[in-house]
């Protein structure tokens, strides 16, 4: 019975492999992980925060625990276009801009009741509205104080005033152009724009140190 066994073995031509050579031809090489030993940067501002903005406002404030430090949380760019109403086609545009701009898809926002005075319906696009969270955050807020705030023109700083109380910062911008990612040959209507800050901060003298530490060039007190 062992004998017709290997006899059948024999037959079907079962071969074992020859020493050096390939099991199977044809069969894929098997895969080796690769390890990256590439790692991210992170953006220059984060760091800024980390190792200077930090330790500074610890010592203004007094801080007992690290993590009573203000940090800030959010940009929130709007674009608020009434011209929309008769031209839909700004909205179109706004959105392109804050894309290239940010680096980020806008939402549209829409008007949420009808005013019969403005002729203004509920439910039509009024405007764009991008926020910014991490990387995206601090690279943002990296060009914005070294590129665009200083292409404004006659500029002598931003206000010191436009906080809520609550430590929070509201930056308006009347031309889109001062970011030079727009391309102004191609621009039909000149937008201003809303630069929110959001902040963990509880008062507005704290979440002034933090933006002012960060490199946001307010105006001198006068």
């Amino acid at each position: 019975m062992a004998d017709k066994e290997k006899s059948e073995k024999k037959d079907k031509g079962e071969k074992k492999p020859k020493k050096g050579g390939r099991a199977d031809a044809g069969a894929p090489a098997p895969s080796r992980a690769v390890t990256s030993t590439t790692q991210a940067v992170p953006p220059r501002f984060a760091e800024k925060y980390t190792k200077e903005v930090i330790p500074t406002l610890t010592k203004q404030f007094g801080y007992k625990n690290p993590n009573q430090v203000p940090k800030l949380e959010k940009i929130v760019l709007n674009m608020g276009l009434g011209a929309a109403v008769t031209n839909p086609k700004i909205v179109d545009a706004a959105v392109e801009e804050l894309k290239s701009i940010t680096g980020q898809k806008p939402i549209v926002t829409r008007a949420k009741k009808a005013i019969a005075n403005f002729k203004l319906r509920a439910g039509i696009p009024i405007g764009a509205m991008v926020t910014l969270r991490r990387a995206r955050m601090w690279e943002f807020l990296d060009r914005l104080i070294t590129v665009a705030l200083p292409r404004t023109r006659d500029f002598r700083g931003v206000s010191r005033k436009a906080f809520d109380g609550k430590g929070n910062y509201t930056l308006g911008l009347r031309e889109q152009i001062i970011f030079p990612e727009i391309n102004y040959d191609r621009i039909d209507v000149i937008k201003g724009l809303n630069i929110s800050f959001v902040t963990t901060a509880r008062t507005d003298e704290e979440g002034r140190a933090l933006l002012q530490n960060l490199g946001m060039p307010f105006r001198h007190a006068s």
